[in-house]
């Protein structure tokens, strides 16, 4: 750190010049590939629409130490680097390589934009960053001896962050597996013959066929959030900045599925089971696509809310999650499989 301050005090005294991305690096848009052309043994990786790869190609568009900005799809203004050559389709925006920058000093600048990227970006139907939201970026060009030595402390800092995260990773998932020891131990110490069908103790609703919204029914914004599947966070929330938006007649359309504080939502397609219990009252009002349950309990001087979701999240209910679903291809937690489940309910005090 005292040689950055050095070469600061040097060499930026009187400030350092400002550039507006658009203006001296081309945005570049990849080249759509299908399916088809992904070869497991391909030497240069594919990205799409995400920072992640695909999978493997044969020929290579952009050069090694290319910055990428995912311009379509759930990571949509995501900022990512390769340090090889590469193919980039066409949900995945490059960086021209320039003079003015350090490759990597202008991968870790563009990071720096990235929430304001995914703020952009337009979430009707297909989520999607246009390529004039990166054009009129506006960046500092520091000197490319501060450049040079900004790249070797972030490099540095990153390396131990990855060894860091390696360590932490590993310590969270022992603490998982120990907590969910513990909560399954608790479940099966309750000793109670009040065993309760869910629809004595909730309403279960989803929204039915002849209500399903298609994705050109999502508005970017408004004032009525529509919760998705994508929406659910590891920790059991909800995240609100993420939702899409629709009409007010849409919200209307069934009050059954308007979501309230204690609310339990339960995703019902695709990665199945996923649970999120609201802790407060919405900042909007809120519904819910064809994809999530709505778990409203009736009664809660029988049932506390906590109780019934940490029952959610265990391994009872997982397993019957695997017994009841349908589908082999994409799975589904249908509302019929849904209302067999049967649960135990002790005295309140036990549960809270």
């Amino acid at each position: 750190m005292p040689k950055i301050n050095e070469l600061i005090e040097k060499l930026c005294h009187d400030g350092v010049k400002y550039i507006k991305l658009g203006d001296y690096i081309k945005v570049l848009r990849g080249k759509r590939i299908t399916t088809r052309d992904i070869v497991e043994d391909g030497e240069y990786p594919v990205y799409h629409g995400g920072i992640v790869p695909i999978g493997n190609y044969n020929r290579q568009n952009r050069k090694a130490n290319t910055t990428m900005i995912i311009n379509v799809g759930a990571s949509a203004g995501s900022v990512g680097y390769s340090d090889v050559d590469f193919w980039s389709s066409d949900g995945c925006f490059c960086l021209e390589q320039t003079k003015l920058y350090n490759n990597r000093f202008l991968y870790y600048l563009i990071s720096t934009f990235e929430n304001q990227l995914k703020s952009k970006v337009r979430k009707a139907g297909i989520p999607t960053l246009d390529n004039k939201i990166v054009e009129n970026l506006i960046l500092p060009v520091p000197p490319m001896e501060v450049q040079d030595e900004i790249v070797r402390i972030l490099d540095d800092f990153t390396l131990l962050s990855a060894e860091l995260s390696a360590e932490l990773s590993a310590e969270l998932k022992a603490r998982k597996q120990q907590y969910d020891y513990y909560k399954q131990m608790i479940f099966d110490n309750i000793t109670t013959d009040n065993i309760k069908h869910i629809t004595d103790i909730a309403l279960v609703k989803a929204r039915v066929g002849w209500q399903r919204l298609t994705k050109s029914e999502y508005l970017s914004s408004g004032d009525y959030y529509l919760i998705t599947g994508t929406d659910f966070t590891s920790d059991g929330n909800i995240n609100f900045d993420s939702c899409v938006y629709v009409t007010k007649e849409r919200y209307d359309m069934d009050k059954n599925i308007q979501v309230h504080k204690d609310d339990i939502l339960i995703t019902k397609d695709g990665t199945l089971g996923k649970v999120a219990i609201l802790k407060d009252e919405p900042t909007k009002e809120t519904t819910l696509n064809s994809g999530v349950f709505r778990i409203k309990i009736l009664n809660e001087k029988e049932v506390y809310p906590k109780y019934l979701y940490h029952f959610f999240t265990s391994k009872y209910f997982k397993d019957f999650v695997e017994s009841v679903k349908t589908g082999s291809t994409i799975p589904h937690l249908t509302q019929q499989g849904l209302v067999t489940l049967n649960i135990p309910i002790p005295s309140l005090d036990e549960q809270i």
